[in-house]
């Protein structure tokens, strides 16, 4: 299974802005872009003005990293998302959204999409009682995700219920005291809270 290895860090660094993608450390004094915000490289600091498809590239790149998606899977996913009826930018965050380990992210099952994604991997979590353990797994309305009975005793997803802030997306619901949640509709761009302009991901690929 193909994943980026290197320093998330840099990516952070990169775009310019927060990605979190390592949980708890994006909001402390330790954070990259807290420490050192321009982009890597040694010659980080002295990058053109971007063209438009500059722009848009990074947009795209951008998209990527929030979900921790790599580029084929990520054209498969505009691909679908330009065959479904309604705007394609909207519909590929809708199916960005609709990962397994970007809604056990959003449930506050986990404290970032990576650790998201390993959790899923190492096969913790159920859907409608069955252990899925692929992160790209797409979730549809009505679907129940539960952390598995062998795995709620642990430290780790104790520790996640103790720490629950207690929101979660319009479109989900949760049940920390039973680490389960349920996906009641689709979300909408409005429920889509990251800086993404997603018509810039459009153009790129329309090109």
């Amino acid at each position: 299974m193909a994943r980026y290895t290197d320093a998330v860090c840099r990516l952070c660094r990169r775009e310019g802005m927060k990605l979190y993608l390592k949980g708890d450390r994006c909001y402390s004094d330790k954070c990259a872009i807290n420490k050192r915000n321009v982009p890597p490289g040694q010659h980080g600091l002295s990058r053109k003005k971007l063209s438009n498809y500059g722009i848009q590239l990074r947009e795209k790149q951008k998209a990527k990293r929030f979900y921790g998606v790599l580029e084929t899977q990520f054209r498969k996913y505009f691909e679908m998302a330009d065959k479904q009826a309604g705007i394609t930018g909207e519909n590929l965050l809708r199916i960005l959204e609709s990962r397994l380990d970007n809604v056990v992210y959003r449930l506050g099952l986990a404290t970032s999409r990576a650790e998201a994604r390993q959790l899923v991997v190492h096969g913790h979590f159920t859907v409608n009682g069955n252990k899925v353990d692929i992160p790209s797994y797409l979730v549809s309305i009505g679907d129940s995700i539960a952390v598995r009975d062998k795995s709620r005793s642990s430290e780790k997803f104790k520790a996640i219920a103790e720490n629950f802030n207690g929101t979660v997306p319009n479109w989900l619901s949760v049940d920390m005291e039973k680490l389960e949640g349920k996906i009641v509709s689709l979300p909408s761009r409005e429920d889509i809270d990251l800086p993404i302009a997603e018509n810039l991901i459009v153009e790129l690929y329309s090109r």
